[in-house]
């Protein structure tokens, strides 16, 4: 599995030749559109920053779209997406949340979400992930406190934070970021270009934070 970041809530993720992609800018959005072709697409809400299927249709690639909730199972994954409510962009929506299941891992995207308090069936469905990708930004989705808790919850092997801007870097230069990885106690975690994981990488692993760079 590799997982580059693309800004924002923005995430391709390869497993050999499936490409997935996880809440791509659309063309109207303020934050730089992605450019690949992928097999599916994931949508957690229904906000020009995160709903840009035509972004990630690319070539010969034209994905199936998932954008809401309900059981999936398609070109060797199986999917259950989980109703959430966000007020990323000023208004209260339904926002996704996405449990992801191939190649013996599991992912959970809670895309921008707003709410760290889960109903209890959704948390106990979203616990134990090989890798929990959470937003940690304030304005719309969780602050770097909510964050952090709620990454405690679930108990992810790694925790991948998101939606924290477009143009970060380094993690100096923001200041959810900063404060969401000083409550994990891995304020000296240096950024990485991608994130190359097989099974065997997360095993023994307990909520190791990983922060990617922008592509």
């Amino acid at each position: 599995m590799v997982i580059t970041y693309y800004g924002l809530e923005c995430f391709k993720i390869q497993f050999g030749d499936l490409v997935l992609a996880f809440n791509p800018p659309g063309k109207t959005s303020a934050h730089k559109a992605p450019k690949f072709g992928a097999d599916v697409a994931f949508v957690s809400a229904a906000h020009p920053d995160l709903n840009g299927v035509e972004s990630v249709s690319f070539g010969e690639r034209k994905p199936f779209v998932i954008q809401s909730a309900g059981e999936y199972e398609l070109k060797g994954i199986t999917a259950r997406g989980f109703v959430t409510d966000t007020r990323y962009g000023g208004e209260k929506r339904n926002n996704t949340v996405y449990k992801v299941s191939l190649e013996g891992m599991t992912l959970v995207f809670l895309g921008a979400l707003s709410d760290g308090a889960l109903p209890p069936t959704t948390k106990s469905a979203l616990e134990g992930a090989d890798v929990l990708f959470i937003p940690v930004g304030g304005d719309g989705v969780l602050n770097a406190e909510q964050a952090y808790k709620l990454s405690v919850a679930l108990e992810p092997a790694l925790i991948v934070p998101m939606h924290y801007g477009s143009t970060v870097l380094t993690t100096g230069g923001n200041k959810e970021l900063t404060h969401f990885l000083k409550e994990c106690g891995a304020e000296k975690t240096a950024p990485v270009e991608k994130l190359t994981l097989k099974k065997k990488d997360v095993e023994g692993k307990d909520g190791e934070v990983v922060v990617l760079k922008i592509s």
